[in-house]
């Protein structure tokens, strides 16, 4: 899945996350570190209703934002945490935005 990613007043990342049915297994950990301006992993599969945590590892503060707009966090900095529980079966994108202090 090819997804395009924009600069938004600073760097942006980004990340997919698929949900699929609830009896499969999630693949991955549902923990996505954001270091050096890039997600870890990349793409995450999980079945719905998975909390996914988002751990910011960088020194620069970030805000998590859905690609649909159904969620954001507040600036996160260094080692602070976004939890989100994941309840709509379909791919999900989320951008990590850098804030200038």
């Amino acid at each position: 899945m090819a997804q395009a990613w924009h600069r938004r007043g600073g760097v942006a990342v980004g990340v997919v996350t698929l949900l699929i049915g609830a009896h499969a297994l999630a693949a991955t950990p549902s923990t996505i570190g954001i270091m050096q301006f890039k997600y870890g992993p990349s793409m995450l599969t999980v079945p719905v209703g998975t909390t996914v945590t988002w751990v910011n590892h960088d020194e620069e503060p970030h805000t998590i934002t859905s690609g649909t707009g159904a969620f954001s966090s507040a600036g996160l900095v260094n080692d602070d945490t976004f939890v989100r529980t994941l309840r709509n079966p379909a791919p999900t994108s989320t951008s990590a935005r850098f804030i200038p202090i």
